[in-house]
């Protein structure tokens, strides 16, 4: 069953309460579409052709000057970029793309989003959660997932541990897939780096790949944007499948990401609204009884009240507000609850002040 469907009965006491639901839980992004974004995608709406799987030169290019720009990364190069319809999409059939199976292993964190072991299990391969090399023993896996800043937790995995996770793999043949949708989130001075800085990978992306959303950064959810870059041979392969697949991001979105990618204001913008509901929720949890581990970048706070998740879940819902429980995200969040800050301003002060009441 799929972990939201699972809700129903705390969603609808949320909902019953006289000021409404404040919903924290899938962390849908609520702002609108910068209007650079939207002008782009109208100025491209008469698209009567396929697009191509590959992506424009001018999307690709705009991928590669913004993850410099924003994030260091150098050595890329824009045929080692394929735009995705959304990152979930990739993360569930990058398995099955690769053309993995039954005596393949897929490594995803104790604490992880669902879909890496989704992907997984929709290849045939087994799964190991594992967030240190040492529990991988002689082992070697086909694909390890890194997810730095985490969704649920928040925690940013420092370049030393990247670093370290990269030579491995390397030494063993191992694909690293790095998601890394929340890179540009971190908050008290937590400063995400991408697998693929120079820092981690010495500027070659041999074994790697970094998957990145327009999704939070954006608001871009609906457009269904993301992309994958690094090792060009991967990349390729990925390509050459996806193309038989018929996996092509709309022409016009392809415009829209262009835009996005090529506009750091509007990036900014996004995130200082979230570090101003930040600072706003995570105090008044803290002051309800709440402890909030890691949540030091991303959009979520990692909350426990030190009792079943489904409990905590009930007590919130029954101040109408929503959240995820956190054995959605592995078996260690039983007794957390995952907070989203993707809810609008005036959504984040109800929270505030039922959490004080």
């Amino acid at each position: 069953m799929f972990p939201w469907d699972t809700l129903a009965d705390v969603t609808a006491a949320a909902r019953a309460h006289p000021d409404g639901i404040v919903d924290l839980s899938v962390g849908t992004p609520v702002d609108a579409v910068a209007p650079v974004i939207r002008d782009a995608l109208a100025a491209a709406g008469s698209a009567p052709g396929y697009p191509t799987t590959h992506g424009t030169p001018a999307l690709r290019d705009a991928a590669v000057a913004a993850l410099q720009r924003r994030y260091g990364i150098t050595g890329l190069a824009p045929e080692a970029v394929l735009p995705v319809i959304g990152t979930k999409e990739l993360i569930a059939w990058l398995p099955t793309l690769l053309g993995l199976h039954a005596a393949d292993v897929v490594v995803v964190p104790e604490l992880a989003y669902p879909t890496y072991e989704v992907g997984a299990l929709l290849a045939g391969t087994a799964v190991v959660r594992a967030d240190s090399l040492t529990q991988l023993g002689p082992s070697v896996p086909a694909v390890v997932y890194l997810n730095s800043p985490s969704n649920p937790t928040g925690k940013v995995l420092g370049v030393d541990h990247l670093r370290k996770v990269v030579e491995w793999a390397r030494e063993r043949g191992v694909l690293v897939a790095s998601d890394e949708c929340y890179l540009g989130l971190g908050w008290e001075g937590a400063t995400p780096v991408s697998v693929l800085h120079p820092d981690v990978c010495g500027g070659d992306h041999t074994g790697l790949l970094a998957i990145h959303s327009l999704s939070k950064t954006s608001s871009l959810a609906g457009y269904r944007a993301g992309f994958v870059a690094g090792d060009p041979e991967v990349v390729a392969e990925l390509l050459a499948v996806r193309k038989h697949a018929g996996m092509m991001v709309p022409g016009p979105v392809q415009a829209a990401m262009v835009a996005a990618l090529g506009d750091d204001e509007h990036e900014r913008e996004q995130r200082a609204r979230y570090a101003l509901r930040r600072d706003a929720l995570l105090p008044a949890m803290r002051a309800a009884g709440f402890t909030v581990d890691h949540s030091e970048a991303g959009l979520y706070l990692w909350a426990t009240r030190d009792e079943p998740c489904r409990d905590t879940a009930a007590w919130l819902a029954e101040r109408g507000i929503l959240v995820a429980p956190g054995e959605f995200y592995g078996p260690r969040g039983a007794r957390h609850v995952r907070v989203a800050l993707t809810a609008t301003d005036e959504r984040i002060a109800a929270a505030v002040q039922r959490l004080a009441s």
